[in-house]
C-alpha cells in the first residue's frame, strides 16, 4: 500500500507516526516552529523513498526515526539556521524559554522510561546522540573519551538498548 503510493498508506503513516516522530525532531531541534517545518520534510523524505526500505535490515518504524534524526541534524547543521540564530535579537532569543524547553511532553511513546532501565553513561551517551544530534567525534571531544571507547560504549548502549525493547512489545 505503500510502496504503491497509496494515499490512504499516506495517512495511515501519518496518523500512527506523525506523534512519535514529533517527538524525536522536537527533542533535537527544541523548537516546535522548527519541528513543525521539519516534520513535513520528514513525511516527505518517507513518502518519496519508500521504495528504499529494506524490511531485512531493521524495522519500518526504526527506519522512520532515522530519517527524523538525521533531518533534523542536517536542519541544525544548514547554513541558513545558523544564520537565523545569529540574526535573532538577544532578547528574543534569552527570553523564549517556551521555545527552549526540553520537557518530557514530547515523549509520546514512553521512550524515557525504557532509557531509565540504562546505566547512566549509556543514557548520556543516547542521549547525546539521538537527542542531542552530536556526532560520536563530538561525543569523544565532549566527554574527553577516545573515540574508539565511545563507538564501543555507543554499541554496546544499543544492544542493551534493543533488550530493553523487547519488553516494551
Amino acid at each position: 500500500m505503500l510502496k504503491g503510493k497509496d494515499e490512504i498508506g499516506f495517512h495511515y503513516l501519518y496518523d500512527h507516526y506523525s506523534g512519535a516522530l514529533y517527538g524525536v525532531i522536537f527533542r533535537i531541534v527544541q523548537s516546535k516552529e522548527y519541528t513543525e517545518e521539519i516534520i513535513q520534510d520528514v513525511f516527505v523524505k518517507i513518502w518519496n523513498s519508500i521504495h528504499q526500505y529494506d524490511a531485512g535490515k531493521g524495522r519500518f518504524y526504526t527506519w522512520m526515526i532515522n530519517i527524523a534524526r538525521n533531518t533534523s541534524i542536517d536542519y541544525l547543521k544548514s547554513k541558513g539556521f545558523q544564520n537565523e540564530l545569529k540574526n535573532q535579537s538577544i532578547p528574543d532569543f534569552v527570553y523564549n524559554t517556551a521555545e527552549l524547553s526540553t520537557s518530557d511532553k514530547t515523549d509520546f511513546i514512553g521512550f524515557s522510561d525504557v532509557l531509565q532501565g540504562l546505566e547512566s553513561d549509556k543514557q548520556e551517551l543516547i542521549n547525546l546522540a539521538y537527542y542531542q544530534g552530536y556526532t560520536q567525534n563530538e561525543i569523544s571531544e565532549k566527554l574527553e573519551m577516545p573515540l574508539g571507547t565511545v563507538k564501543t560504549k555507543m554499541r554496546n548502549a544499543l544492544i542493551k538498548l534493543k533488550d530493553l525493547l523487547k519488553d516494551y512489545q
